[in-house]
């Protein structure tokens, strides 16, 4: 019996007819680049990375801020690690053409990335959400007065510490052995907080956000520890302005809450709560299900995230962790943009 067999090593023509054949099968990468014009986060990334002040004078040119731009949101799109992420884009056509490289190009290497994303930081990754932000405004997606608020938890790795250490933690104190030890130090989360929910344990921070209704974009966000209640955060991300209509499952239902909105001019569209002693009648039962059909978009947005690891990083520290969520935040517009199919202009 006769099989196909890869026959003589391929040449020039070879490798460009690969290309060309690769070229012609769009992927989400193909449309993506499509659709955005990354150009409008150069002035962001260039003010946040200042380059320009440290006197480079005989050293080493910095890669382009908005490649490296596209290389932290592929890395973030498909949940790699630094040194995964350097492979791929030598090893994968559709990585290349994402970030306009050919396969003789230098890539850079994973130092050069993790560097990239300290230099940027959690002000700069907020600060390109927020101009891209405003083109979405530009394009009328974010016209629509109804938003959602939710919140979903974001685990980092645990830690094993002792009850004494745990309590420390909480009292804000710093155990006294992890001083004397740096290394050990450098590995302990003190910022997350272990919290539990419908009889899951969870260790690590919310990603609290705010989205539009209509087009399921997200407006603001905010980054806690885990044991922060949910409805803590919503005060910073309404905007009496722009938001007309709000809506939220029960958690955030409160006395104080339902005169805050009122106070705001804002319609409560928050689900109604049943209390011990004094259900849910009918009628309330039936208003929730009709807001849920609102309120449930929003867990489309967690859902794209958590396909791609979002409900989970590998960093210590709320500064990385702002950055990282952040930076999920940011991937989920921009594909969800894709997805709307308008082009900036």
């Amino acid at each position: 019996m006769r099989f196909k067999t890869i026959g003589d090593q391929g040449g020039l023509f070879d490798y460009q007819e690969r290309k060309a054949e690769l070229s012609q099968r769009s992927t989400p990468l193909d449309r993506l680049n499509e659709r955005v014009d990354w150009e409008v986060f150069r002035d962001v990334l260039e003010k946040q990375l200042n380059y320009k002040h440290e006197g480079r004078v005989g050293g080493r040119t910095p890669w382009d801020p908005v490649l490296m731009f596209k290389i932290i949101l592929l890395q973030k799109y498909f949940d790699l690690s630094e040194e995964q992420t350097e492979f791929q884009i030598l090893d994968r056509f559709s990585f290349q053409r994402f970030l306009g490289m050919d396969v003789s190009d230098e890539v850079p290497d994973k130092n050069t990335i993790w560097n990239y994303k300290e230099r940027l930081g959690k002000q700069g990754m907020q600060e390109c959400f927020e101009c891209f932000d405003k083109e979405l405004r530009e394009a009328g997606l974010l016209a629509s007065k109804g938003k959602i608020v939710d919140a979903s938890f974001v685990d980092v790795p645990k830690q094993r510490n002792s009850r004494k250490e745990n309590q420390q933690i909480k009292e804000g104190k710093m155990p006294e052995d992890w001083e004397e030890k740096p290394s050990k130090k450098a590995q302990k989360d003190v910022d997350a907080r272990w919290v539990s929910k419908n009889k899951e344990q969870h260790f690590g921070y919310e990603n609290h956000v705010k989205c539009n209704a209509n087009s399921k974009l997200i407006e603001k966000y905010s980054v806690s520890d885990a044991s922060v209640h949910d409805s803590r955060e919503i005060e910073g991300l309404i905007d009496e302005e722009k938001d007309g209509r709000l809506h939220a499952d029960s958690a955030y239902r409160s006395q104080e809450m339902d005169g805050y909105l009122q106070e705001k001019g804002i319609q409560n569209r928050i689900h109604e709560k049943g209390y011990r002693g004094s259900p849910l009648s009918e009628k309330q039962k039936e208003n929730n299900r009709k807001k849920s059909k609102t309120r449930a978009r929003v867990e489309h947005l967690f859902g794209f995230q958590a396909q791609r690891g979002g409900d989970w990083i590998r960093t210590i520290g709320k500064r990385r962790a702002e950055f990282n969520i952040g930076l999920g935040n940011m991937v989920y517009n921009l594909f969800r943009y894709m997805q709307l199919g308008k082009s900036m202009t």
